[in-house]
C-alpha cells in the first residue's frame, strides 16, 4: 500500500482537526492592495470627544479670551474707560443736536467741531513725552477730572438757557487740550498691566466692552436729546468723567522706564525718529489722515443734517449711531479669536467698508439700510483698530510706545479740522450728495493707497 507522506492526502479525502485559518483576509474579501494599506495607515485613529471634554476645551477657550481681567490694574482700567465712553457716546450726540437747537447750521458744527480736535494735534506730542515721563494713570487721572468739569459747565449752561455756540466751541477746545493727555497715556500703559501673550485679547477686550458701552451711551443719549434735551447728555458725560478717575486713580503702575531728565527736545525729537524710521507705521497714519477727514466731515457734519431733513431726528440718528457701536463689538469679539500671520494687510481690507454708510447717506437710503451700513463698516474699523494697537504695542519699544503713539494719534486727525471746516460751504455749494460720493471715494482711494506700502503688506503678527 502507498505510503502517505507527512501532511499529505488522497483526493476526496475531507482533512480532519482545526479548519484551516484565513491568514489575515476573509473568505470572499478582497485584500487591500500595498498602496491603500500605506494610506489608511496614515490616517489618523481619532476618539469620539465626550461631552465633559468638550465643555472642558470650550471652557479652556473663554479663560484664554478673559485672561487679562485677572490683572487688578486692568480691570480698573477696563471699568473706568467703559464708564467714561458710555458717557461721551452721549456727550457726541448731544452735541450736535446742541448746536443746531442754538440756531446752528453745518457750517456752525464743523466749526465746533474743527476747534474740538485742532488743539491735539499740538498737546498730542506734549501729552505722549509726558507719558513716556510720568506714571500713566495719573496722567490719565488729570485728564478726566479736567474733562469732567468742562462738560459740567457746558451742561449747567444749556440747561438754564444761557448757552450760546461759542461756547460749546471753547469747551470743546479746553476739553480736547486734557484728553490729548489721556490718549498717548491710555495706549502705552495697557502692555504695563497685563504679559506680552495677553496684548491682542487686552486690546479686544477693552474695544469690545467700550463698543458695549456705546451702543447704550449713543442710544440712550438720542433718547435724552429728544426728551429732555442737551444739557442733561452732557450732564451724564460729566458725571461718567469723574467715576473713571476714581477707578484710574486706584491703579498701582509704576512710570515707564524713560528717563525723566532728558531734554525735552531732545525726547521730541527721538519720538519722530521711532515714528518716521517705522514705514509701516507712517504710511497707515498718513492713509487714515484722509480716510478719518473725509468719513468724520460725513458722519459727524453731515450726517445729523440729513437726519434732522430725512431720517426723523435725534431719537433716529442715535439708533444708526448704536448700530455703529453693534458693530464695533461684533468686530471686537472677532480680534478675540482671529490672530493673522500679517494683521496689517488684513486690518487695511477689512476699511474698505468704511465708504459704505457714506454712500448711503448720500442716497438718502431708508435709515435701517444706513444703520447696517455702519454696522458693517463699524465691524471692519474695530479689527483694524484692535490689530494696529498690538502691532504698535508689539514692534515698538515701551519706553518710546506713547510718542509714537502720539505721532500716530496726530496724523490720524490732523486733516480732520480742515474737513470739519470746509465740509459745509463744499455742501452748499454742491449739494449734500455730491460732498457725500466725493466724501465716499476719497475713502476708497486712500484706503487703497495703504496696499502699496510692501513693509504694511508683510508686517508680521509676532508670536
Amino acid at each position: 500500500m502507498e505510503r502517505l507522506g507527512r501532511g499529505r492526502r488522497r483526493r476526496g479525502q475531507v482533512r480532519r482537526g482545526r479548519p484551516r485559518r484565513h491568514r489575515g483576509k476573509r473568505p470572499g474579501v478582497r485584500r487591500p492592495l500595498p498602496l491603500c494599506r500605506a494610506v489608511v495607515a496614515r490616517i489618523p485613529r481619532t476618539r469620539p470627544v465626550s461631552p465633559q471634554v468638550a465643555r472642558s476645551s470650550s471652557g479652556s477657550a473663554v479663560r484664554d479670551v478673559l485672561a487679562p481681567l485677572r490683572q487688578r490694574d486692568f480691570r480698573l482700567l477696563f471699568a473706568g474707560r467703559t464708564v467714561s465712553f458710555a458717557g461721551t457716546a452721549m456727550a457726541n450726540i448731544a452735541l450736535a443736536f446742541a448746536v443746531l437747537s442754538l440756531g446752528g447750521d453745518a457750517s456752525d458744527l464743523g466749526l465746533v467741531l474743527a476747534l474740538a480736535t485742532l488743539p491735539a494735534v499740538g498737546f498730542l506730542l506734549v501729552g505722549g513725552i509726558l507719558a513716556d515721563r510720568l506714571p500713566r494713570h495719573h496722567l490719565m487721572v488729570g485728564a478726566n477730572v479736567a474733562s469732567g468739569t468742562v462738560q459740567a459747565l457746558v451742561a449747567l449752561l444749556l440747561l438754564t438757557g444761557q448757552a450760546e455756540i461759542w461756547h460749546l466751541a471753547v469747551a470743546g477746545l479746553v476739553r480736547t487740550v486734557a484728553q490729548s493727555f489721556f490718549w498717548p497715556a491710555q495706549q502705552a500703559i495697557v502692555p504695563q498691566v497685563v504679559p506680552a501673550a495677553q496684548l491682542q485679547q487686552a486690546n479686544a477686550l477693552l474695544r469690545t466692552t467700550l463698543n458695549s458701552a456705546q451702543i447704550g451711551g449713543a442710544a440712550a443719549g438720542g433718547a435724552i436729546v429728544a426728551l429732555a434735551g442737551p444739557g442733561w447728555a452732557i450732564a451724564v458725560d460729566a458725571a461718567s468723567y469723574f467715576a473713571a478717575a476714581v477707578l484710574l486713580m486706584a491703579m498701582r503702575v509704576g512710570p515707564p522706564v524713560a528717563e525723566a531728565t532728558e531734554p525735552f527736545v531732545r525726547a521730541f525729537r527721538v519720538g519722530w525718529r521711532e515714528f518716521a524710521s517705522r514705514t509701516w507705521v507712517w504710511v497707515v497714519v498718513i492713509g487714515f489722515a484722509l480716510v478719518n477727514g473725509a468719513e468724520s466731515a460725513a458722519l459727524n457734519v453731515l450726517g445729523p443734517i440729513v437726519a434732522e431733513r430725512s431720517l426723523g431726528g435725534a431719537a433716529v440718528w442715535g439708533l444708526v449711531l448704536a448700530a455703529s457701536g453693534v458693530g464695533l463689538v461684533l468686530g471686537a469679539i472677532i480680534a478675540l479669536r482671529y490672530r493673522p500671520t500679517h494683521p496689517i494687510r488684513v486690518g487695511i481690507l477689512a476699511t474698505f467698508p468704511l465708504a459704505l454708510p457714506v454712500a448711503l447717506l448720500a442716497i438718502e437710503a431708508p435709515w435701517p439700510l444706513i444703520a447696517l451700513g455702519i454696522l458693517v463698516a463699524s465691524m471692519g474699523i474695530e479689527l483694524f483698530g484692535v490689530l494696529w494697537d498690538t502691532s504698535l504695542q508689539a514692534h515698538v519699544p515701551n519706553d518710546v510706545l506713547s510718542r509714537v503713539a502720539a505721532w500716530d494719534a496726530v496724523g490720524s486727525i490732523v486733516l480732520m479740522p480742515v474737513a470739519y471746516v470746509v465740509v459745509g460751504p463744499i455742501a452748499s455749494a454742491f449739494g449734500l450728495p455730491t460732498t457725500l460720493w466725493g466724501c465716499a471715494t476719497l475713502i476708497l482711494v486712500a484706503t487703497a493707497l495703504q496696499l502699496l506700502s510692501r513693509e504694511a503688506r508683510n508686517l508680521r503678527r509676532v508670536a
